[in-house]
C-alpha cells in the first residue's frame, strides 16, 4: 500500500471547521504560533458569525496552511502510518511542503500572506474572473479559451484541472465571460462564475510570482522528508531551485490535480487521504479513480477510521 496524504486550498475554508480538533494540544499550539506570527487569531475568527473575514484572501491562506499542518501533526502525534508521497491542490502545496519539513512554518506563514497579497494586487478589484466548467474535455476548452484571446486578446485559460470534465478557467472578467457563452455553445453542461476575487494561475499573476520569488530568496528551504508533487508540472523537484522555481510558477501556471493523481496512481499509490477541512479533493480525487482508497481527517470520527485502517 502506497499512502498519499494531499492538502486543500482555498474554497475548504468554513466556520467552526477546527471545532472537532481543538482538543489536540497539536492544534492548539499550532494556532498560536500562527498568532503570533501573524498577530491574526484564527481560532476566533473561525468562531464569528459571518465568514467574510476567514473568505478574505489574505486570511484563508495562512489560515488554511495553518489548518492543514495542525491536522497533520496531530495525526502523527497519534501514530499515523507516514505517507509515502504528498501532494497539495494549490495553496495546498505549500501545507504539503511545510508538512515534508521543506519549510519551516513560520517562514510558510508569511511567505503564503505575502502571496496572498500579491495575489491581490495584481489585478484590480472586479477586473478579473475565475469560472467553473462541467462536462466538457480539457482539449475543447484549452482551444476554446484559446480563440477567445486571439479574437480578443485578452486573457483567458484553463487553469484548474481537477477532474475529468471538472476544469475552471479564470482571467480578465470580460474574457471569461467571452469564453463562458463559447463553452457553452461547444457543449459544457455547466459553466458557473465564481465567488473569487483574483483570478488565480493564469498570466495575470505573473507580477505576484515576481514579489514571491524576491521574499523565497531570503528563506531556506529544504528537500522534504516526503516527496511532494508539483501542480505545475507533475513533476517531484530533484533540488532546492526546483523546489523555489515550482512555488513561483504555480502562481501562474496551470493547478494539473488530474495529472497529478494519476501519475501517483501510475508510482503505487493505491490509498489517498485528505488532511484538512473539508472533503473538496476526495470528491475529485473519485472522479478520477473510483477504485482510490480514500479518506479524510475533517473531523475526529474520521481521524480515527484513518487511524485504525491505515497501518
Amino acid at each position: 500500500m502506497s499512502l498519499l496524504f494531499v492538502f486543500p486550498g482555498q474554497g475548504s475554508q468554513s466556520l467552526k471547521m477546527m471545532d472537532n480538533y481543538l482538543e489536540f494540544e497539536q492544534v492548539q499550539k499550532t494556532f498560536a504560533i500562527a498568532h503570533d506570527v501573524l498577530g491574526v487569531d484564527f481560532l476566533s475568527m473561525l468562531q464569528e458569525d459571518d465568514a467574510s473575514n476567514i473568505n478574505q484572501t489574505v486570511n484563508t491562506q495562512p489560515l488554511l496552511l495553518t489548518a492543514g499542518y495542525a491536522m497533520f501533526l496531530t495525526y502523527l502525534s497519534k501514530g499515523g502510518k507516514k505517507p509515502d508521497y504528498m501532494a497539495g491542490h494549490s495553496l495546498g502545496e505549500w501545507t504539503a511542503l511545510v508538512a515534508g519539513g521543506a519549510i519551516n512554518f513560520e517562514d510558510g506563514l508569511r511567505l503564503v500572506r505575502l502571496r496572498a497579497e500579491a495575489m491581490q494586487d495584481s489585478v484590480p478589484a472586479g477586473a478579473g474572473a475565475m469560472a467553473a466548467v462541467l462536462g466538457l474535455d480539457d482539449d475543447t476548452i484549452i482551444q476554446v479559451c484559446s480563440e477567445i484571446e486571439q479574437l480578443h486578446g485578452g486573457v483567458v485559460a484553463g487553469v484548474n484541472f481537477n477532474a475529468p470534465g471538472q476544469v475552471v478557467i479564470a482571467g480578465m472578467a470580460q474574457s471569461v465571460m467571452l469564453a463562458s457563452e463559447k463553452l457553452k455553445e461547444r457543449g459544457a453542461r455547466k459553466v458557473q462564475l465564481l465567488p473569487v476575487s483574483v483570478p488565480s494561475h493564469c498570466s495575470l499573476m505573473l507580477p505576484a510570482s515576481e514579489k514571491l520569488a524576491k521574499a523565497l530568496d531570503d528563506i531556506t528551504i529544504n528537500m522534504p522528508s516526503i516527496p511532494v508533487i508539483h501542480n505545475f508540472n507533475v513533476k517531484i523537484s530533484n533540488n532546492i531551485n526546483e523546489i523555489k522555481e515550482a512555488l513561483i510558477k504555480q502562481l501562474y501556471m496551470p493547478v494539473l490535480w488530474t495529472k497529478s493523481i494519476n501519475k501517483l496512481i501510475g508510482d503505487g499509490v493505491n490509498t489517498v487521504v485528505e488532511c484538512g477541512p473539508g472533503k473538496v479533493l476526495s470528491g475529485l480525487n473519485k472522479r478520477i479513480a473510483a477504485d482510490l482508497m480514500s479518506y479524510s481527517l475533517s473531523n475526529i470520527a474520521d481521524l480515527q477510521t484513518v487511524l485504525d485502517t491505515i497501518k
